[in-house]
């Protein structure tokens, strides 16, 4: 039976820009649904690169560096929100979450409480978009309360940690190898392949018959080869040098920085370029000679179209992709996990349970 939530919830606020410090566990009052939306008692989240972004201002156009040195000058800025906007603190970040719904508002069938629920961090009203933790209270917290239509039932033994490793990264990764029209026989380079949204672009790709190349540690080589990587190469390597020009015909890129020219020189005329992130540095160099001459087509990623939360489901009920979860830490631990996300010592994810 779901739990009646109570007056007062335990969460873990981000107070401001910083460091860790920044993460405060307190109790708030527990959230009520308003009209059209359900009330989820969470059991799960997990770590994502988005809230070590936000929590340091790295969104913010008068940050150039990559996300590694940004928290070693986390700053506070007019800009620091995802899409420019200004942050008010306290928030309640977290763009994973699984759980049950314990209360609807008005306008949901009441039948819909008790449903085990994954959130579709993408919240659309119109053509005004907000991104579920990021825009709005999210999941490092027991309950939230989201619309109706973003709390997507899911039928799976799985448990929650394991369904909270998905969305944002499993999400973000779909959109990916969607944009960049994986197919069969492709050859395709995934950097990053041993984080969250890379090892998950490594499931994709392969899911569609790709041909999968990744850039990782090599003491991570021997994981992302069990998922069906047919090269590994280290991640500091010129991959020119190891896969020769024009091999290739696309780049899944989430760790963008210096390497950017080479991976567009990897890439066949008529490649695609993908990129979804950029940890190693969000200023690069382009040769529109490179670009032009060879009939590239690059992509943004980080909206993508609302069926594709419907695919991921799907893929998550019929095992064709699996989770990656390296270690789970109690929601208390906020701040341990993110230490231990930083370090990137581990393959896939890092989840937080919700009690």
């Amino acid at each position: 039976m779901p739990h009646e939530p109570s007056a007062v919830m335990q969460a873990v606020l981000l107070t401001g820009h910083g460091g860790l410090e920044r993460l405060v566990v307190a109790n708030v009052p527990t959230p009520t649904p308003l009209p059209g939306e359900v009330s989820i008692r969470l059991g799960a989240a997990a770590v994502n690169n988005t809230d070590i972004n936000l929590r340091v201002g790295w969104y913010s156009k008068s940050v150039t560096n990559a996300t590694e040195a940004a928290q070693a000058t986390a700053h506070a800025s007019a800009d620091a929100g995802w899409a420019g906007n200004t942050l008010s603190f306290p928030r309640i970040q977290g763009a994973d979450g699984v759980g049950r719904i314990v209360a609807v508002g008005t306008g949901v069938d009441p039948a819909r409480i008790g449903e085990r629920v994954v959130i579709d961090p993408i919240l659309r009203d119109g053509d005004t978009v907000r991104y579920f933790g990021s825009d709005t209270p999210g999941a490092f917290a027991q309950v939230v309360c989201v619309p109706q239509r973003n709390a997507v039932v899911i039928h799976s033994d799985l448990s929650d940690a394991e369904i909270a490793s998905f969305p944002c990264s499993y999400l973000a990764a779909l959109h990916l190898v969607t944009r960049a029209d994986i197919r069969q026989g492709q050859r395709v380079l995934v950097t990053g392949a041993s984080g969250g949204v890379g090892s998950a672009a490594v499931q994709w790709a392969i899911a569609r018959g790709a041909r999968v190349v990744a850039l990782a540690e090599p003491s991570k080589a021997d994981e992302l080869r069990a998922l069906g990587v047919e090269t590994c190469l280290p991640r500091d390597c010129d991959p020119c040098n190891s896969l020769g020009m024009d091999s290739l015909d696309a780049v899944l890129d989430v760790v963008g920085g210096e390497r950017f020219p080479r991976l567009l020189e990897l890439l066949r005329p008529r490649g695609h370029y993908a990129t979804a992130g950029a940890i190693a540095g969000p200023i690069v160099s382009l040769d529109l000679r490179t670009l032009y001459l060879k009939d590239l087509t690059l992509h943004g990623c980080t909206i993508p179209p609302p069926e594709l939360f419907g695919e991921l489901v799907r893929a998550i009920e019929t095992r064709v992709i699996r989770p990656l979860v390296a270690r789970q830490f109690p929601l208390v631990q906020l701040a341990d996990a993110q230490a231990a996300f930083l370090r990137k010592e581990h393959v896939g994810k890092i989840a937080l349970t919700i009690d």
